[in-house]
């Protein structure tokens, strides 16, 4: 259930409730009221920071009381400004309403979080379904056809399986051939250091190989000073438990813990500790260049064949997301799983993506084919979720009104240019593709005007009515906007 809690908060820290360039104007002359936003922000992230310390220990979670006086001090701030302000102000008033009940919304998770944390009874109506829980675990396909289809030269896995026993043999070969103390060292290497990425294999190599020459130096000086095998075996099971520890953060130290652990209880046992030193990092030089070559000319696998099918998988996802927000905001009734998995499956496909920009951005810059123009579709896919978050986020928690003409209306043309654009990506590999021309010629569309106008305010009292509109409107006039940019900027490598 912390879990849960804990998703809502990321969602709702990606959304986008307000039109920035228009927040930043705004701070511009009301630097007070954007103080308070920053303090107000600021000991919300406090206090998860404070929780995340403090797992088994709630009596030191931060008091709610000083995020309830934030939150007032800062309402009262907003409601002056709405005082004193003239009517055309009142747009700006209703932007400041609706980023503020997204700090609200934070503010409540973060209270249910500490609640939970504090091992409270519990009844049935607070626990999930296992029913709906179970759609969001994939199934695992353990058919004996997917091993089969993966011997072969498209799979990735098996181009690095292919690529990593050819390195080991390699490596082994030359241990044998020039008679190495240890050549076992260097198939070590490289098994610990082959990724199937380019980027991270390069980044653990140069960090291995670095971390091996300073652990050598080290184990030099140590050998020069102390003589005992006592002292040996202590720093050498100290450096060891250090390494373990820092494997994941920094495996650069990690490397030189692991050097010199490793020299010092082989100083143990060989009495010649300097050859040990000397087969140590020469070993681990071989390893490490043999990794990097391998991975660089051996049946290379780069992003770039692959990040058309990601950019496609990113935005099938944001669309089934945004179909599944449309459908609730007009038939309203219970948030359906259904909206919930698609959005789980919406970042699951962004976080991809991401990971796989970042690969290609580390790869040689010859195989980085287009990169501004795929950075420019990872950074449109990514705005296009924030939006969505934040469509999605006020949706679920919010009475809503009927959903107008033109919300659908726009809710269609933003569904048509994203289904265009995904059937151009069908078509697309960036690897070999051209840019053409700019002759893809976007369909005129006049967007409605701003809900919130004078006639609709002298209608209706309703507040709540009016940052509804405000908020829906501003989302999809973006997304709308973004979509269209998506568009054009697929159009040019389509024939």
């Amino acid at each position: 259930m912390v879990f849960s809690q804990l998703v809502e908060i990321l969602e709702t820290a990606n959304a986008n409730p307000v039109n920035y360039d228009k927040m930043d104007e705004f701070f511009e002359t009301h630097p007070k009221i954007k103080t308070k936003f920053q303090n107000l922000i600021s000991e919300l992230s406090l206090q998860l920071r404070t929780i995340a310390k403090n797992l088994k220990h709630t009596h030191k979670f931060s008091s709610n009381k000083l995020l309830s006086k934030a939150f007032n001090g800062l309402q009262n701030e907003i409601l002056r400004f709405k005082n004193e302000s003239s009517f055309k102000d009142y747009e700006r008033y209703l932007m400041l309403q609706n980023f503020l009940d997204y700090q609200k919304k934070q503010f409540e998770k973060l209270k249910k979080i500490k609640w939970l944390l504090g091992n409270p009874e519990l009844s049935s109506e607070d626990y999930q379904d296992n029913n709906k829980l179970k759609r969001f675990i994939e199934i695992r396909d353990y058919n004996p056809k997917l091993i089969i289809r993966n011997f072969s030269f498209r799979s990735t896995i098996f181009k690095h399986a292919l690529r990593l026993s050819v390195a080991v043999m390699f490596g082994y070969a030359i241990g044998l051939l020039f008679d190495f103390q240890n050549p076992y060292w260097i198939i070590l290497t490289i098994i610990i250091i082959m990724r199937p990425s380019y980027g991270l294999t390069k980044t653990r190599s140069k960090d291995r190989m670095i971390g091996t020459l300073i652990g050598a130096v080290l184990a030099t000086g140590l050998v020069f000073v102390i003589n005992n095998p006592y002292i040996f075996g202590a720093f050498g099971i100290i450096s060891l438990v250090v390494a373990f520890s820092m494997v994941q953060k920094n495996y650069k130290a990690s490397a030189t813990f692991i050097t010199l652990s490793i020299i010092l209880i082989y100083a143990i046992l060989e009495p010649n500790i300097f050859k040990v030193i000397q087969f140590r990092v020469l070993d681990t030089l071989i390893g490490a260049i043999i990794s990097y070559s391998t991975m660089r000319w051996l049946w290379p696998a780069w992003s770039i064949t692959e990040i058309s099918e990601n950019i496609k998988n990113s935005l099938e996802a944001n669309t089934a997301f945004f179909k599944s927000i449309r459908n609730f905001y007009q038939n309203k009734g219970p948030v359906p799983t259904s909206l919930k998995v698609n959005r789980k499956e919406a970042y699951l496909q962004m976080s991809n993506l991401s990971s796989a920009f970042q690969r290609m951005a580390q790869e040689p810059e010859s195989k980085q084919n287009h990169l501004d123009d795929i950075y420019e579709l990872v950074v449109i896919n990514h705005s296009c979720l924030t939006s969505l978050a934040s469509l999605s986020t006020y949706v679920q928690n919010n009475q809503t009104s009927k959903a107008s003409e033109d919300f659908i209306s726009i809710s269609e043309r933003i569904i048509e240019n994203l289904d265009q654009t995904y059937t151009m990506l069908k078509a697309i590999n960036f690897k070999d593709s051209e840019i053409n021309k700019p002759i893809f010629k976007l369909e005129a569309y006049e967007f409605p005007k701003n809900l919130i106008t004078s006639d609709s305010i002298l209608q209706t009292n309703n507040e709540r009515t009016h940052k509804e509109a405000h908020l829906v409107w501003e989302q999809l006039y973006w997304l709308n906007s973004l979509s269209e940019k998506m568009l054009k900027l697929t159009s040019k490598f389509s024939h």
